[in-house]
Formats: structure tokens, sequence, C-alpha cells
């Protein structure tokens, strides 16, 4: 039983994709995958629970195991898995009124996205260093589909953009697994690539070697991750992708491929001490905070808005990660989950946006306080959580990081980042009220509405339940607060 409660959140959307394939997307399938969703999130808090109780989980003869970290995850995936999947129906019958999808297009989008959550379970899940490769490397295959689902010459382009520059960073870090492997058989200790054989015998690893295989493994998972210098892919494949899928990629995608960069930090803070991990991982947080910054001032389409804002919080847990104590990723695992309910929720309502004005511009969009208010108070609240307002989580988990950065060394890195981000806050704050605000658009001009005016209801439910969890996590972590103990403890090494 505990075996198949481990596997569930594999085999669930698995099965869900195996579903559309054979039935296809109409009315009676259409809310299978908030079912599958919802399932998700239900066997990770089981599985969570069980973690607290009584420790580790391991089933499929080892290959997959749970400790605090992994639950942690699968709750992240899970919650924010929900959110999208319960906005993606309404989100594709617009598509398919305004002649942009069909019936066959809703059906390979739902199968995929299905797929897509079970690749990322399985590398949360993953007990072997090369089974989470496996793992990140099919999120690469299926997101790329997703990423060009409309056609278009900016959206094929962004998913080849995407496919290629991601596999060159998956390269370097399958390149920094076998450089791994190699100090490990020569360690003599018989844990391959099993990353807590790895921790354990970490002392006997090759200083050389490892060195080595962790910077290819930083950059090469940094990519995925979107953090600098090979960040490029992600405001063009986040701003091409359908809606349901730029809040999962934002909003979980990103954190699975940082899920690994931790991993590998256990390792090398074991192997070769805290100080060489987390200068790799200051230089990436400051560098990707300054492109974020740099390209937020003068944006003009709200989708990359929201990708480079994604950057911006990729590089803030990547300074929280380099400050690496207990208190630090505590609240790094607080950032991962605050962070993907609110980008989740701007996302669908970017998307929304998009069906009712017909334009991604900033400055083609105006009055949305007037036009359409539950929409317009979704965005505006939502943009208010993303800066760390309170009392939203953001606000909690950036203190946190931001403590922990000035009592733990590197409180010169920290300063630079904070500045950095209040000028991302300004630049946010600046595009977003231009949108909310102003005159209404002509009813034939930029702007004007294409779509039904009336937010769907369990789409606008989903999206302010995104944003009240985030509340709710900035007052109280509440039931997650021992399992997120026992993670940072995890990941802090002690």
């Amino acid at each position: 039983m505990n075996s198949l409660l481990l596997a569930a959140p594999v085999l669930v959307p698995a099965l869900g994709a195996v579903g559309y394939v054979a039935f296809g997307w109409r009315a009676a399938t259409a809310w299978v995958g908030s079912l599958s969703a919802a399932l998700v999130l239900a066997a990770a808090i089981a599985t969570a629970t069980q973690v607290v109780a009584t420790g580790p989980q391991s089933a499929w003869a080892g290959i997959i195991r749970a400790d605090a970290v992994s639950a942690f995850m699968l709750i992240v995936i899970g919650a924010i898995g929900l959110i999208a999947a319960l906005a993606t129906p309404a989100y594709l019958r617009a598509e398919i009124a305004a002649g942009r999808a069909s019936s066959r297009t809703a059906t390979r989008h739902s199968a995929l996205v299905q797929s897509f959550l079970a690749t990322m379970a399985l590398a949360v899940l993953a007990a072997n260093l090369g089974v989470l490769w496996v793992a990140v490397e099919a999120t690469t295959i299926v997101t790329a589909f997703l990423v060009g689902q409309q056609r278009t010459r900016d959206a094929v382009e962004a998913a080849w953009k995407y496919v290629v520059i991601c596999s060159a960073g998956i390269a370097l870090a399958l390149l920094g697994l076998v450089l791994l492997a190699f100090a490990a058989q020569h360690a003599g200790s018989g844990s391959g690539l099993d990353w807590s054989g790895l921790v354990a015998s970490a002392e006997h690893l090759d200083p050389a070697v490892t060195r080595f295989a962790v910077v290819l493994l930083v950059i090469g998972f940094g990519t995925k991750a979107g953090l600098a210098p090979l960040h490029a892919w992600l405001p063009d494949a986040h701003s091409q992708a359908p809606a349901p899928v730029s809040a999962l990629m934002s909003g979980v995608l990103l954190s699975v491929a940082f899920y690994a960069v931790l991993r590998i930090k256990v390792i090398a803070d074991a192997a070769l001490g805290p100080d060489f991990i987390r200068a790799l991982l200051v230089i990436a947080a400051l560098a990707s905070l300054l492109v974020a910054a740099s390209l937020l001032l003068a944006q003009r389409d709200y989708k990359r808005m929201l990708a480079y804002s994604s950057i911006e919080h990729m590089g803030l847990l990547a300074l929280g990660a380099a400050a690496g104590g207990p208190l630090a990723m505590a609240a790094v695992l607080l950032h991962i989950l605050g962070h993907g309910l609110v980008k989740s929720v701007l996302f669908l309502g970017a998307g929304r946006v998009l069906q009712v004005t017909g334009s991604s511009r900033i400055g083609e969009v105006r009055a949305l306080v007037v036009r359409q208010p539950v929409l317009a108070g979704v965005v505006g609240f939502g943009v208010l959580a993303l800066i760390g307002l309170p009392p939203f989580s953001v606000f909690a988990s950036e203190l946190g990081i931001a403590r922990a950065g000035f009592a733990d060394g590197v409180g010169w890195a920290m300063g630079a980042g904070l500045v950095l981000v209040v000028i991302i806050a300004a630049a946010l704050i600046s595009h977003t009220s231009r949108m909310l605000l102003g005159s209404q658009p002509a009813p034939d001009g930029p702007g004007a509405a294409t779509a039904p005016a009336r937010l769907p209801v369990l789409a606008a439910a989903a999206m302010i339940l995104g944003l009240l969890g985030s509340a709710a996590l900035g007052i109280s972590a509440g039931p997650l607060s021992d399992l997120l103990q026992l993670a940072a403890d995890i990941l802090a090494g002690a």
C-alpha cells in the first residue's frame, strides 16, 4: 500500500495522459486533469504525513524515494497543478470558440500536460541522480510541444530555442553526472549515483573531479531553472506557451530544476565544504537578478514581464541556497511554494487578459479595473503578492532569505540583491498599474474585447484560491511546519 501511495503522483497523471489519448477532450473528460491533479495533491499530503511520522519512504526496488524534501516538492506540484487544471477547461473552450484551437488540440494539450506532471513527480521522487536527469530531460521533450502549440512563427521559434538551450544545459549536467559517478566509483563507496549514498560517502570523493562535476551540474540544471547566463529560453517559452502551461512551467518546472541543484549542493557541501558551491550560486543569483531588473524596466509585453520576474525569483532562491543554513533552506522552500502559487495565478490571469483584449502589449491594455474588475483584482493582488507585500508568503520567505544571508556570510551579495529586487518591484508596479488603470480603448481599437467579458467562475475561484493559499502561508506555515523543518535540515546537512 505504501508503494502504491508513493508511486501515485507518477502513475495517476500517466494514466490521465493515456485516458486523454484514448477518449479525447470533450465535456465528459475535460475535468480528468483536475481530478488527476487533486489525486496527486492528496497522495503528496499523505506521503508527507508518513515521512514526518516514520521517516523516508521507498518503492519500486529503491528507484523512487520520498524524504521531507521530496514530499514538500510533491505538494508544490500537486497544489499548483490543481490550480492550473481547474482553470484549463475554460481556457481551452475560449480558445476553441475563438478559432485558435480545436478539440484535437485540446486533446493533445491535455495529454501532454498530464505527462508533464508525471515527469516532474518522477524527478522529485527519483532516488538516483541518473533517473532525476532522465525525468528532467523528459520534461523538456513534453513541454517543447506545448510551447509550440499555437504553431505560429514566434511559438515555433520559442519551442526550438527552448529545446536547444535546455538540451545544451542538460548535456552539461549529463557530463557532470558521468564525472560524479567516476568519483564515486574510485572512492569505492558503491553508491553509484544514488544521492543519499553520495552524501554519505562524500568525504571520500576526489575533490578535483567533484569540483568539475559540481560546476557542470549547477550550470546544467541551472539552465533548466532559468538562472543566468543560460536563461534566454525562458522569456520566449513562457510568453508563447498556453497560459496553463506557462503557469506550470514558471510555478513548478523551474522549481523542480532548482530542486536538482539543491540535491547537488548537499553533496558538494559534504565533499568540498560550503564555500565552493556558495560562490557559484552567488554569481548565478546576482547575474539573474541583474538580467531581470535591466530587462523589466522597459518591458512592453506583460507575459514576458512575468517571465523575467521568474528569473528574479530563481535568483532569490539561489541567494538563499548560497546562505545555506536551516533558516535559509526553510525560507527557500517556502519561497518555492509561495512563488509557485502566485505566479500560476498571474500567468492564468495573463492568459485571460490576452483572450479578452487580443493583445499581449502592456501599452494596449487599459482600464481592466472598469472592464474586468474580478480579473483586475486577481492580477493586482497577484503582483502585490509577487513583490513581497505582507501578508503574502513571498514577504515571509524573502525576509527569511535576507536574514539568513546577512547572518551566514553572504551579506554583501544579499545587499546588492535587495537593491535589484526593489528596482524590479518598482517596474512591476509601474507596468501593472498602466494595465489596470487608464481610459477604456475604442471598441475597434487595440485592446478591444475579442472574448466574452465574463471571467469563468471556476477559473476565478482557482486564482483566488491560489492567492488565499499564499496569504495563509504568509501568516503561518501551519501543518507544513514540521515538514519544512525536516526538509530544511536535510538540505542544510544538519
